[in-house]
């Protein structure tokens, strides 16, 4: 929320008053009062109804524009030109940053509670377990302009809202998330009702589907090898399935986007298991850990029609794309694991690489903890996932205390256990066998996992809850987790490109109670002071960090650690100070401003998030170009881009007429094929008795129709009728219980003429006439069997 956006044109309409005369006026002018937490509640239909934009909340005095679609602030400020100033709001002043003294930048936010509204703990928890990650939290706070979506529920636009009002610098001591709430429930009905649920299954939910709303394709640009970061990406927008992931045997634990399951993880069989390998999958950011401070942040028809048709048009419209998929939830949070299966008869490597958002770490027991520290003693080779560096050597004190709890309370499980027992090596035998390529047979094999590339931000769950048939019960053993210095180099990939690989606690959650009931808070670190807090719900309570070492932890938020990132924010920050004239101003990307301020390892800088390929404006984006872009003297660009690479350098912002032609030509396409196959199935409809009745596939037929009605910019691929028809003496024939449609030959015709495929299926065909003798003798049998 930095201070060119928080000013809202709609606030002119009033003119500079505060807000003791904002409510005088409305008391004389529109006395209306009305609820306002839900999409169709009262004050949103009399802001419509009534054009009143401006909305006040009674209890906390804060000002909502239903325009805008933010909060804004009756403070009086200079106008600011777009993008500047240089310096990036920290989530510690994130607004009405000119009013503040030295006193209040220190003053912790954040500390604002959530109302259980039955039994919603669970959600709770994990909401502020997530607002205290900066990362996420400032790109709402600072990005807010990003924050776009035309997909319902808008479950973005209700989180963005939730942070504000949680970092505001005069916040209430609680909030009541009705709205997030409801979007979750009308996202997956699971939570409906008012029964205890998983926060677990709930972050999931809610990050899954924050990335669906925010997503945005990537351009062939920004994917071809802009440095690190352009190394690993979405493909097809898909996480293995949370069913595989549950041991290092699976490699994946999130569920997200468009696609299969777990195979949709790249492939690469080979001979050698050091040779090619495949691109990773996700894409990720890396970040600095510790307080932020302002000194330290930057801111920032037929055939006719067919023939009149763009050449390129044509060649996308035989080829379904599978675009890759960026959002600020897959930078943050999306890492990759590289899974190796040696076949123990040939010898054989094939190896898979996996997105992941978090990582489902079993908790070991005795037997286990003991084959695990016995393995490492031996000094087994690497492969296993385990390194003997995992448990460096500690005091006598602590092997005492330890010790003497370890007798009292079963052996001592601690998190680098746990990520062991994960990267173990897992036999692959019995009913677990290995489909090798090379034998043709199911084998032994002995499958290997490591990190290839860590996340920003590490979310690691603990499977403390297992599920049986008649029964559930839970895991209590007490894991303990460091606050400072995880480290993550034994569990990673010699082929990892990630340099930063320690970890600082951000939040953690935990459960009380046995399985299926109980109660949910969670222990956050302020960003702002360093002290650690409770959240139960509305209260919020200081707490000592040895509260939080003993807690029964189940969910566990980390943050990349870099005093390197630190160091560059400073002297970045030293450089914009300076001043310096500069004869040429450089456009840069906002949100990757946000990334620079957050992240350790932020990547080559990435412009391409507001330029279209041709290097201008993309006409859709033009009209909010200055929510994307900050501007940057020279001396700040020349030591940015020296330092990351990436960009490319805009000196001059421009909309781009090569995509205005495009969408135009498109528009064209769209109306030509939507327009004739009304007339052709118009002409189908008025047929007494057509000869001939074609199939064609609904799923594809729902994919052309969100196409041709503008709800998805991409034209489906091929007609593919294969799951439609079975093969039958010869003959291609209309599956029992398919999903289907009939149209016209005309119609099929028109369809396959643009985009190819098949294969044709006819329900109905010409048959000869029926002979009139035969025709007379079946009447006749017909008029009898009525009479009797």
């Amino acid at each position: 929320a930095m201070a060119e956006q928080d000013i809202c044109p709609h606030l002119d309409c009033i003119g500079e008053v505060t807000k003791e005369d904002l409510l005088q006026k409305s008391k004389n002018e529109c006395p209306y009062v009305g609820c306002g937490e839900s999409y169709s509640d009262h004050s949103t239909l009399h802001a419509q109804a009534k054009k009143h934009n401006l909305t006040v909340n009674l209890t906390t005095f804060r000002i909502w524009c239903y325009v805008c679609e933010r909060e804004v602030f009756l403070e009086h400020r200079p106008a600011l030109p777009v993008g500047h100033p240089l310096k990036a709001v920290p989530i510690a002043v994130a607004e009405e940053e000119g009013s503040e003294s030295e006193e209040d930048e220190l003053k912790p936010r954040g500390l604002t509670g959530m109302k259980n509204i039955g039994n919603s703990c669970y959600m709770n928890a994990a909401l502020q377990a997530l607002s205290n990650c900066p990362p996420l939290t400032q790109f709402f706070l600072d990005c807010s302009g990003l924050v776009r979506t035309d997909k319902k529920p808008a479950l973005c636009k209700s989180y963005q809202k939730l942070i504000s009002e949680l970092w505001h610098k005069k916040r209430p001591s609680y909030v009541v998330p009705t709205s997030l709430s409801h979007g979750i429930k009308l996202v997956n009905p699971m939570f409906r009702g008012y029964a205890q649920q998983d926060t677990q299954e709930f972050l999931r939910c809610l990050m899954d589907q924050l990335h669906e709303e925010l997503k945005e394709p990537l351009t062939e640009c920004s994917m071809s090898g802009e440095g690190s970061d352009g190394e690993e990406r979405r493909d097809g927008d898909r996480s293995p399935s949370e069913d595989e992931f549950l041991s290092c045997d699976s490699g994946s634990s999130s569920d997200r986007g468009e696609g299969g399951g777990a195979g949709d993880g790249e492939l690469l069989i080979q001979d050698e298991c050091d040779g090619g390998r495949s691109p990773p999958v996700g894409m990720v950011g890396i970040s600095s850990g510790g307080v932020i401070s302002e000194k330290e942040s930057l801111s920032f028809k037929v055939l006719l029609g067919i023939m009149c048709l763009p050449a390129q048009l044509l060649l996308s419209a035989r080829k379904k794309k599978q675009f890759q998929y960026r959002s600020v939830i897959s930078d943050i949070f999306d890492g990759s694991i590289l899974s190796l299966v040696q076949c123990l008869t040939c010898d054989r490597v094939s190896t898979t690489v996996e997105t992941f958002q978090d990582l489902s770490l079993p908790i070991p027991g005795k037997e286990d903890l003991a084959k695990l520290h016995s393995s490492i003693h031996q000094n087994l080779p690497v492969k296993t996932g385990v390194c003997p560096d995992t448990y460096g050597s500690q005091g006598w004190i602590s092997y005492i205390m330890d010790s003497i709890r370890s007798w009292f309370w079963g052996p001592m499980v601690t998190l680098e256990d746990c990520l062991a027992a994960f990267f173990a090596a897992d036999e692959l035998k019995g009913d677990n066998m290995y489909s090798c390529e090379r034998c043709k047979k199911l084998r032994n094999g002995v499958k290997y996992c490591k990190v290839l590339r860590l996340p920003e931000i590490l979310c690691i769950h603990l499977k403390r809850f297992r599920h049986e048939v008649m029964y559930s019960f839970k895991i209590s053993s007490h894991v303990s987790f460091p606050l400072e210095g995880l480290d993550m180099r034994p569990f990673l990939a010699k082929e990892s490109p990630s340099q930063v690989t320690t970890y600082d606690l951000l939040s953690v959650i935990c459960h009380h109670g046995t399985a299926g009931s109980g109660h949910y808070i969670a222990y956050c670190q302020n960003v702002i002071n360093g002290q650690w807090y409770e959240f139960d719900d509305q209260y919020v309570t200081e707490v000592h960090e040895t509260v939080v070492q003993n807690a029964e932890a189940y969910v566990l938020f980390y943050r990349k650690s870099s005093e390197e990132s630190v160091r560059e924010r400073q002297k970045v920050v030293a450089l914009a100070n300076m001043k310096e004239p500069s004869l040429l101003q450089f456009y840069i990307s906002r949100e990757w401003l946000n990334k620079f301020n957050t992240f350790a390892e932020p990547g080559p800088i990435s412009n391409h998030t507001f330029l279209c390929q041709h290097g201008g404006i993309p006409p859709n984006k033009y009209h909010y170009i200055d929510d994307l872009v900050v501007i940057v003297p020279q001396n700040v660009w020349e030591y940015l881009y020296n330092s990351f690479g990436g960009g490319p350098a805009v000196n001059h912002l421009y909309m781009c007429a090569i995509c205005q032609v495009e969408i135009e030509a498109l528009a064209k396409r769209r109306k030509m094929e939507i327009d004739t196959f009304i007339k052709l199935n118009k002409e189908f409809q008025a047929e007494e008795a057509p000869t001939v009745i074609l199939c064609i596939s609904m799923q594809w037929f729902r994919e052309w129709e969100s196409f041709v009605k503008g709800k998805d910019n991409d034209p489906p691929g091929p007609i593919d009728n294969s799951k439609i028809g079975v093969m039958k003496g010869g003959h291609i024939q209309l599956k029992q219980g398919a999903d289907y449609g009939q149209i016209s030959e005309e119609t099929w015709q028109y369809l396959l003429g643009i985009y190819g495929g098949g294969p044709e299926i006819a329900v109905r065909q010409t048959v000869a006439p029926a002979d009139p003798d035969s025709l007379h003798g079946e009447r006749k049998i017909e008029a009898e069997t009525r009479a009797l």
